[in-house]
This record gives C-alpha cells, sequence and structure tokens, in this order.
C-alpha cells in the first residue's frame, strides 16, 4: 500500500464520509481570537501594545471537531457541557449557525463557559487568556445515539469522565461504531478498549516516559503504551515527521507527512480526529484512514485560527502533490542517462519509448501501462514542440512540451520522462541503451528505429496494442467539429 491517497481513492472516500453521523463528545470552550497591530512598546511596563482591529469568535475544543466533521461532509453530533452564561449563548448561537452541527450540548445551572482568548498581531500570538472554572462531568450523552462513530475529545477539562468513555464503549458494542479518543493526562488505560488512541508526541512521552524523536524511539514508545492499555491501536501525530500507526500485536507503520508551510497549528489535532473518525466511520482501513488525515491536517496549519477543511480544498491539495510528483519525473538527459545506469545496476530492466503524446487519451493510458508490464522503469521520450509541429504540421501540438510532460508524468506506469528535438530518438537510446524498447503495434519490428542497436546489446523490441477507436487527431476533430 502506497504511504499517500491517489486522486480517485481519495474522491470515493469523500463520497463515503458523506451525511455520515459522527458524534463529537468533550470538552467545548469558546475560541476567541483578537487581531490587532503593535507600534510601540507601552510606557509602563516593557510590553507591546495591541491596537485592536478585529474579533473573531468560533467554537473550539470538541466544537472544532464538529465544525471539521461537518466542512468534511459529515453529520455532527455534538454533545459537551456550556455554561447558562454570555459567553455560552455566543457558543449556542455560533453552533446554531453550523447546519450540518446537531447540539446536544448540555447547560447545567451553575455552569461556565470555557474561554480562550488570543491576542494576535502580524500573524503571532501575543498572548493567551483562559478564563475556566473546575468542569462538570457528564455520564451519558444523547449525542451517541445513530452515529456511526464515536469521537471524544478530552481536552482534561472534566467533560470525559469514566462513566462518559464507559457509555461510549457501551454503544460501540451495541452498534459497531469504532471510538477514536484524542487524550490528555498520562493514564491512558483509562480510556478501555476504544479503537484508537490518537496522542501527539509530547502526549505520548507524558504518558510512557519514552522519548519519541527517531522512528525507533516511535516504535518503542507505541508499544509501551499498547502494553499499558487495552485500546486496539494507537496514532502519533509527529508534527512535519507525519504520523506512526500501531495495531495491537502488529508492526509499526511510519506515514511522511505532507510537506507545506504552516502558518498556525492551533486545532490541527481536533482536524486530524474529525478526519480519521470519518474515515474509520465510512469503513476505511486503519492505514488509508491516517492518510486521509494527514492531507487534512497539512490544509489546515496553513490557515489562521481554529480553521476547517473543505473536500474541494482537499481535493486542490491532492492535485497540487500531484503535480509535484509528475513535474519531478521530467528529468535532462544527462541526469537521466546517470539514473537508468544505476537502476542497470540494481538489476532492474529499463524500458522505452517514444511519441508526441499531445493530447492524452485511453490508448495512451492502456499503451503505456502495457509498456510498464515488460520492464522494471519506463522511460518515456517526448518529441519537443518544433518536432511535432514538423511531424503533425501547423496548429501541433495542441499542449506545449512542459504540459505533455507534467501530464505523462502523473502517471503511475511512467518512471522519468525527457525531451528529444531530433527527426528520431535513436540519439537517445543510444545514450540510455534500455533493456526494452517498445512502439506501437502500428509498426512493424523492422519499422522501429534504433530496435537493431537495442538487440545488438541483448535488449528486445516489444510492440503494444493501440485501441481502436482512440487518437489525438480524433480527438481534435470531435473537439473542432471536423469530424465526420
Amino acid at each position: 500500500m502506497s504511504d499517500t491517497l491517489d486522486l480517485g481513492a481519495l474522491q470515493t472516500l469523500l463520497e463515503r464520509v458523506r451525511d455520515l453521523k459522527a458524534a463529537c463528545v468533550g470538552d467545548l470552550m469558546l475560541d476567541r481570537y483578537v487581531y490587532g497591530e503593535v507600534s510601540r512598546i507601552s510606557p509602563e511596563a516593557p510590553i507591546p501594545v495591541l491596537r485592536t482591529r478585529r474579533t473573531t469568535a468560533m467554537p473550539g475544543g470538541v466544537g472544532n471537531v464538529a465544525r471539521n466533521v461537518a466542512a468534511l461532509g459529515g453529520l455532527a453530533r455534538l454533545g459537551a457541557v456550556a455554561g447558562d452564561d454570555a459567553a455560552g449563548q455566543e457558543l449556542r448561537d455560533l453552533i446554531a449557525a453550523e447546519d450540518r452541527v446537531a447540539d446536544f450540548v448540555a447547560r447545567p445551572a451553575g455552569a461556565s463557559t470555557i474561554v480562550k482568548t488570543r491576542f494576535i498581531a502580524a500573524g503571532q500570538q501575543l498572548l493567551r487568556l483562559d478564563e475556566e472554572e473546575a468542569g462538570v462531568e457528564i455520564e451519558d450523552s444523547d449525542a451517541f445515539a445513530e452515529a456511526s462513530v464515536i469521537l471524544l475529545s478530552d481536552y482534561a477539562k472534566g467533560v470525559v469522565s469514566d462513566g462518559l468513555i464507559a457509555a461510549a464503549l457501551k454503544t460501540a458494542r451495541q452498534t459497531g461504531a469504532p471510538v477514536i479518543v484524542d487524550p490528555k493526562g498520562r493514564d491512558f488505560a483509562r480510556y478501555g478498549g476504544v479503537d484508537v488512541i490518537k496522542p501527539n508526541a509530547s502526549e505520548l512521552t507524558g504518558a510512557t516516559g519514552l522519548p519519541v524523536e527517531t522512528d525507533a524511539e516511535v516504535e518503542a514508545a507505541l508499544a509501551a503504551l499498547l502494553d499499558q492499555t487495552t485500546a486496539k491501536a494507537v496514532v502519533v501525530t509527529r508534527a512535519a515527521k507525519g504520523m506512526s500507526l500501531m495495531r495491537r500485536g502488529g508492526p509499526v507503520r511510519h506515514f511522511p507527512g505532507r510537506a507545506r508551510e504552516v502558518f498556525d497549528v492551533s486545532g490541527a489535532g481536533d482536524t486530524v480526529l474529525a478526519s480519521l473518525g470519518l474515515a474509520l466511520g465510512a469503513g476505511a482501513a486503519l492505514e488509508t484512514a491516517v492518510q486521509f488525515a494527514i492531507l487534512a491536517s497539512g490544509v489546515v496549519v496553513g490557515k489562521a485560527g481554529t480553521a476547517v477543511v473543505t473536500p474541494a480544498e482537499l481535493i486542490e491539495a491532492e492535485l497540487s502533490q500531484h503535480a509535484v510528483a509528475a513535474q519531478a519525473k521530467v528529468t535532462p538527459l544527462d541526469e537521466l542517462a546517470a539514473e537508468v545506469e544505476a537502476w542497470r545496476r540494481q538489476g532492474l530492466k529499463v524500458g522505452f519509448t517514444n511519441g508526441c503524446f499531445d493530447i492524452l487519451h485511453r490508448g495512451h493510458v492502456a499503451y503505456l501501462a502495457q509498456a510498464r508490464g515488460w520492464c522494471d522503469r519506463l522511460v518515456v521520450a517526448l518529441n519537443t514542440d518544433a518536432s511535432v509541429r514538423r511531424l503533425k504540421g501547423e496548429g501541433r501540438p495542441v499542449n506545449d512540451l512542459d504540459s505533455r510532460a507534467v501530464v505523462i508524468g502523473g502517471l503511475a506506469s511512467v518512471d522519468r520522462v525527457t525531451s528529444f528535438d531530433d527527426p528520431t530518438p535513436i540519439a537517445l537510446i543510444e545514450r540510455l541503451r534500455p533493456d526494452v524498447l517498445i512502439k506501437g503495434s502500428d509498426y512493424t519490428r523492422e519499422g522501429v528505429v534504433g530496435g537493431d542497436l537495442v538487440e545488438s546489446w541483448g535488449g528486445v523490441v516489444r510492440l503494444a496494442d493501440f485501441k481502436d477507436g482512440f487518437s489525438t487527431t480524433r480527438t481534435i476533430e470531435k473537439m473542432t467539429g471536423s469530424a465526420q
């Protein structure tokens, strides 16, 4: 299994999580952000003076988990505690404005709402002010009913009590809903036999007393945590290093992070809990759920404040990542020759084919897939734009060389892409010395340029099938209306 989701798998998963009901139960708070400018130091003390420009507020803690569930297309059932005070009323209004979040928040007499206020200038937090009193425990939540997945968001404010955990596990036994917990504290055994515990690296260290800097250290800490608990699996988030997964009785698997500019990590753990839970609730494998969560959290850390991520943003991020990977396959000849030689030293069979590949169609995809089946590494050489014009006439190519190279490089069957301007690719073939030379079945063996050369050093010539009814010329005719 690949370490990342491909675009098709992502789109399928997003369809499966749509309208899935997720119980989001835990500590709720009001996240307030005060944005302003700092232009001087106070004459009263050596501190900056913040001139306020705007203030925003949103549900935080488990409220942000619910917002992320809703943003990803799920239906969140929010179970928590809030006060019957001004901040609590503000939270009530904010939750009511979320179309895909159902409010199961308890508001007992005498409870106070937790408020976190962050003061920000030039993208940097200057101060965080927390307003909170002793939390109120609950033993059960109506949010658990009808849920396909149960998400427990424990910020150690009191809501995620032993009784609430027991109620969640009881519901899970009755319905089959997986239970995922974002933990706090040192005693993770209190969460019982949940399906997944999702600590971050520092929380894993706090619970086990073990370092977690290297992969080997993480593996030891995960094994120790599973020994201390009855959880079925642990997923640890490791910031830019990605995530690591260990099932009970199984090996550790490390998933690399997505390279992105980090603007604000606040709330990223909520996004991971929401995306991981939705994927598992939709029946995805835990490995797939982790990949989904890595993609989602990679998008959200590029936003300011307690943010959410949408399906459209995930698809855009995946397309961007796909383009970067495809671009990386486009290789100058000197660099490519060195890579081919390295592959050959590893005992890998190198295949070579060439063409214009102006408008990629189904026939091209099938042709290249068949070609890749005859070798371990496939190199595709593209005619330059000038070369295409000489072969096909004015108006061609429709797509320039850079565009054609990235599109071809985006195919899993293609390992490297290069280009040539000569009438034939014979100079490339002599330089790369491929083991397999591939052309279409519209050629004969004798008509394949470079065939004799390849056979002279022990290689073979293969003729790949072309699917009937597919050609670039016919595609252009359909687009221009000139087809008969």
